[in-house]
């Protein structure tokens, strides 16, 4: 006997400071997008203040933060039964990352210093979003080969629950990773910021 079922299942979503057959060597299917939250203001106490009223508010901390990655998993799997055995006969995974940053109205009318410091700022908060954006990739990729290799069982339902169990330990897996790398980045912040200042300093001769 040889049939195929689809189970669809949206795997959950992550925020933090995103029916077509599967096929067995298929990369995730990624998609990110950006937007953009104003902040006025005309000094470096007035900016500060700016990202703490405006910046978004994160469902897993409750507070506003200059930026954040919204991300959300999603996919779905095919099984194949045959011969009395279940396997997965492909595996799909989605991912969709928005990433929201700052953008600074004033920018244009700054005096040289406080735009060397809000570019040097900005930067840094689009490169730690970005670096969220990396991490969901990573385990989107990590998730979907898991899925692929899980071995055939004798019945599609144990095979179903193999499933769930495999998506839930890859995403908490996700899930500390990135209150990890948000634990390292706020503890480094003040020394990575005075570090980029004077690089930038260097670089531009004064």
């Amino acid at each position: 006997m040889f049939s195929m079922r689809r189970v669809r299942r949206f795997f959950g979503v992550f925020l933090l400071l995103c029916v077509i057959p599967a096929t067995a060597m298929a990369e995730p299917v990624i998609n990110k997008t950006y937007s953009y939250f104003r902040i006025g203001g005309r000094t470096a106490e007035d900016l500060d203040k700016e990202l703490e009223n405006r910046g978004p508010l994160t469902r897993g901390t409750g507070h506003r933060h200059p930026g954040a990655t919204e991300i959300k998993f999603g996919g779905d799997v095919t099984y194949v039964e045959k011969s009395g055995r279940c396997s997965v006969g492909g595996a799909r995974v989605t991912l969709r990352t928005h990433i929201i940053l700052p953008r600074w109205g004033n920018r244009g009318r700054a005096t040289a210093d406080l735009g060397f410091i809000w570019d040097t700022l900005s930067k840094d908060i689009k490169r730690h979003e970005e670096r969220h954006a990396e991490i969901a990739r990573n385990n989107a990729r990590q998730l979907e080969r898991e899925l692929l290799s899980l071995p055939a069982n004798r019945t599609c339902d144990a095979l179903e629950r193999q499933v769930a169990e495999t998506t839930r330990r890859v995403l908490e897996a996700h899930d500390r990773e990135q209150l990890r790398f948000d634990q390292i980045e706020a503890a480094n912040f003040d020394s990575r910021m005075i570090r980029l200042l004077q690089y930038r300093l260097k670089r531009s001769g004064n």
